[in-house]
């Protein structure tokens, strides 16, 4: 551990926390970046991105992230590939335990953990991750359009994801395990009388097909009429159907998970979904001298663009901290 506290730690290797590292070192902070498990984030599975602000002819996930890596480190920001596994922020400096078995000292953190995709677990899809198969809508539908396409979901997020689609894809078919959405009533409405959304009831997604090379070619589904039916199927129910869709592109809509599991005992303020709740005005968060940026606290964007900008203001609202301390001595100790 080293032997005095760090400025400030950040923690995630994202947009949002790439961001913050190039303003904290511009600052002089010398900042720690946490790569975390996934390095990168969730960018590093979008194999274009047309949408991100200076790339008119867009600029794929991992060359963006590898740009926004080597500019940080360029002022100064180290990375090491680690993840925090217990956080103190009880006391005064903060404590962090890492994955490494570290145990680090930091006068201010910056949470930019972000938020993972729900997934399936089913054949093809880590092949296709990004070939054909997405989790935004916003970030990839323009690569879809007059294909025909799957959204997998029942939710507010799947019934947006489809809408959104309809404005490039030839066709758009929902596939819900159930027969009655769990979108809101307005969304559910929407979606149901959209002449281009086409929904499948009782059905699943079972497999992906296609290639890297090809992308998504088609899906396998299973039906019953009761609903649920790869439960059904794996208890060996006769009555599930299994067909075949030629389809260009899958997207699931069935939500993120805020990547927030080691923050649940601290005095952090969390929102019932796991999301770091923020001032609404800045990225401070419940306890004094801890900020949050991206997706860990924004379960209504989640693009890349505003992680950036959060990432920015992490950084400043760090700053601003760490400057005041500067008159308290004590909390320096």
């Amino acid at each position: 551990m080293p032997a005095e506290p760090l400025d400030v730690v950040i923690v995630g290797s994202g947009v949002a926390g790439q961001s913050s590292a190039i303003y904290a070192a511009r600052a002089d902070l010398d900042p720690l970046v946490l790569t975390g498990d996934e390095p990168g984030g969730q960018l590093t599975l979008t194999t274009g991105v047309e949408n991100y602000l200076g790339f008119p002819d867009g600029v794929g996930g991992h060359e963006l992230v590898r740009r926004g890596r080597e500019q940080a480190e360029s002022f100064g920001a180290l990375f090491e590939h680690a993840s925090v596994v217990d956080a103190d922020l009880d006391g005064r400096p903060f404590r962090l335990t890492l994955s490494n078995g570290e145990t680090i000292r930091t006068h201010a953190v910056i949470l930019a953990t972000g938020a993972s995709a729900r997934t399936l677990c089913v054949p093809g899809e880590d092949e296709l991750m990004g070939y054909g198969l997405s989790t935004c809508a916003t970030c990839d539908g323009a690569f879809h359009r007059d294909h025909d396409v799957l959204v997998v979901g029942g939710g507010d997020a799947a019934m947006e994801e489809a809408l959104f689609l309809t404005k490039f894809a030839d066709s758009v078919t929902v596939v819900h395990r159930r027969e009655e959405l769990r979108a809101s009533e307005i969304l559910a409405r929407r979606a149901t009388e959209n002449d281009d959304i086409e929904f499948r009831w009782n059905a699943e997604l079972a497999e992906i097909h296609g290639s890297p090379s090809e992308g998504v070619t088609s899906v396998t589904l299973v039906s019953h009429p009761d609903g649920h039916p790869s439960r059904r199927r794996d208890d060996g129910d006769e009555r599930v159907e299994v067909e075949q869709l030629d389809v260009q592109g899958v997207f699931y809509g069935i939500g993120h998970e805020p990547n927030t599991d080691f923050l649940v005992d601290t005095p952090l303020d969390l929102d019932d979904r796991g999301y770091v709740r923020t001032d609404p005005r800045t990225t401070a968060t419940a306890v004094d001298g801890v900020f949050a940026a991206g997706d860990v606290a924004d379960s209504r964007y989640q693009q890349a663009i505003t992680a950036a900008g959060t990432g920015s203001m992490a950084a400043l609202d760090a700053e601003a901290y760490l400057d005041e301390l500067t008159h308290e001595p004590e909390l320096l100790a």
